[in-house]
């Protein structure tokens, strides 16, 4: 046990966050699953009561602030809960108990990984981000800026991130309605998509706070008695919950070591996370639900509390799946994969977390986490739909279009009708994408967030230099860098579309996508002469002091 200890401090030491399952959809094959009952009653308790939850936000939902921003009356702590349940998905929740059931240690280092963005936006941009802007991290961007140019880009990108995203999630809709309900892929995806455009539609910023915070606690607290209940059995003696794993898996005491990762690929992975995080549109946009720059700052603080227990409870419930799953009667099958047979978790590793369910608390519980899991994901589309029509309505419509002065009523329309369309385009993509291994789009997500939305919101906020120019240009060369170099490397070009070796060799492409981005960014500012750039480097002072003080800043609404 010494040994174990020393491998694990040693691991801890050399921690290399990774991305995969940060926020995307179940990968591999699933199974379909007898129907849970349990799980369904449950689910649709959750539906009604968060479809109450929206009849009451829309009751309270009169201006573009409250749909946007919820009125700007959220408290720290509740927006902290909001942004956890926003980061929280059910493939973080389900996948990362998964690695740690399969690999061990690894799962340690992908779950606390999850974590390094968070000082980021803490230290760097969540006070600055409250003060400048007002409902997207557009206002922000294009505070000195030419308002057309840089919006369009900003609403964009906001665009690619959120379809992205929106593809992930709706095929892990139906993957996980396939393992956990029992009900067919199609339905599941349909009834993600109406009931996410509900949520937005009617309830708008509000419902979709309220929405995010009734399932964070509720997957706080499945995940918390499971949790106990492991270590119940052990005593609450973590040093015999590893010796029982190490004894009962067939990779013995190799699972508390961690293992091999090109270190190209390792350290590309921790800047899509740390600075990708950052630049997620949908967690921005969780800024200007509060009232001031302190609230802003408690947000960050609770939800990187609650970020970080949530991952370190995956770690120990994949560890007692090991030790209370793994090779018990009833929760095992023999498969065929490629010609072999291979003993596995009946519905594979993905059910690791729902099987250890059933074992510590019967089918009560396990109908409790399944309807759990699979609201997750109803609660974080339903932020990057209203992420992508905000997008819409107020950086196109009504900053561009109308040039700041379309009225509030006919914004909030444009919201809306937005909202209905990628409601649609979600269905309609999650059915497309079925077949498809859409691991990748995750790390394509936030490789563009991080190689796009951060350096042009970071320069906007802490250089002078920066220029229209060099801002549209720069983000737009990271955002087309990204996209490149992941369907060029292994993910797409040889996993997706089957060639025999890939013609960019790693597969994550932010070291290289924002590296590019901010040298673009900086020489087009620095080779700008224009009279428009004058004008945007002389406004940086005002922009400082606002950013600074929140003098001039929006405060709450009240009702």
């Amino acid at each position: 046990m010494r040994q174990l200890k020393l491998q694990l401090a040693a691991g801890m030491a050399a921690l290399t966050p990774a991305l995969c399952w940060a926020a995307g959809a179940i990968e591999g094959d699933v199974k379909r699953q007898p129907t849970n009952w349990h799980a369904v009653i449950m689910f649709f308790l959750f539906v009604a009561l968060t479809l109450g939850v929206t009849y009451w936000a829309a009751r309270r939902t009169k201006s573009a602030k409250d749909f946007y921003a919820a009125g700007g009356g959220i408290t720290g702590f509740q927006n902290g809960l909001a942004i956890a349940g926003d980061y929280m998905s059910a493939a973080s929740f389900l996948g990362i108990s998964a690695l740690v059931f399969d690999k061990g240690y690894d799962g340690l280092i992908y779950s606390m990984g999850f974590l390094v963005g968070w000082p980021i936006i803490l230290f760097l941009v969540a006070e600055r981000l409250r003060n400048l802007g007002k409902y997207t991290f557009a206002d922000v961007a294009s505070y000195r800026l030419g308002q057309a140019p840089v919006r369009s880009f900003a609403a964009l990108s906001t665009l690619v991130v959120v379809s992205i995203y929106l593809i992930a999630q709706m095929v892990g809709a139906g993957k996980l309605i396939q393992l956990l309900f029992g009900m067919s892929y199609g339905s599941a995806v349909l009834l993600v998509g109406v009931l996410m455009v509900c949520y937005v539609l009617f309830g708008g910023m509000l419902a979709t706070t309220w929405v995010q915070i009734i399932k964070a606690v509720l997957l706080l607290s499945g995940a918390t008695f499971m949790a106990i209940m492991v270590l119940a059995t052990v005593g609450f003696n973590p040093e015999v919950m590893f010796e029982k794993a190490v004894a009962a898996h067939s990779k013995g005491a190799a699972i508390m070591a961690p293992g091999k990762a090109d270190p190209i690929d390792s350290i590309s992975l921790g800047l899509a996370l740390m600075f990708g995080t950052a630049g997620l549109p949908h967690i921005l946009m969780r800024f200007f639900t509060v009232a001031d720059a302190k609230e802003a700052r408690k947000s960050v603080f609770f939800a990187t509390g609650f970020i970080g227990y949530f991952y370190i409870l995956t770690f120990i419930i994949g560890f007692g799946a090991i030790m209370l799953v793994l090779n018990q009667p009833g929760m095992m099958e023999t498969v065929m994969k490629d010609g072999k047979e291979v003993h596995q978790l009946v519905g594979g590793s993905n059910m690791a977390a729902v099987h250890l369910a059933n074992a510590v608390g019967g089918d009560i519980f396990l109908g409790f986490i399944s309807a759990v899991a699979f609201a997750t994901i109803l609660a974080v589309v339903a932020g990057l739909a209203l992420s992508g029509a905000s997008a819409v309505s107020h950086d196109l419509y009504a900053s561009v279009i109308k040039h700041g002065h379309a009225n509030e009523a006919d914004e909030i329309r444009v919201s809306k009708i937005t909202t209905v369309v990628l409601g649609v385009v979600a269905i309609v993509l999650g059915l497309v994408f079925e077949k498809q291994n859409i691991a990748f789009m995750v790390g394509l997500a936030f490789s563009i967030a991080a190689s796009a939305n951060f350096p042009v919101l970071f320069l906007s906020m802490f250089w002078r230099g920066l220029t229209t120019r060099g801002a549209v240009v720069g983000g737009l060369v990271g955002l087309l860098t990204a996209v490149v170099l992941i369907v060029l490397g292994p993910a797409v070009w040889v996993e997706v579309l089957k060639h025999e070796h890939a013609v960019f060799p790693y597969k994550n492409p932010a070291i290289f996508s924002m590296t590019l981005a901010f040298v673009v960014t900086w020489l087009v500012s620095v080779l700008d002469t224009s009279r428009q750039a004058s004008e945007a480097k002389a406004k940086f002072d005002a922009q400082y002091v606002r950013a600074m003080t929140g003098i001039g800043a929006s405060g709450a609404n009240k009702h």
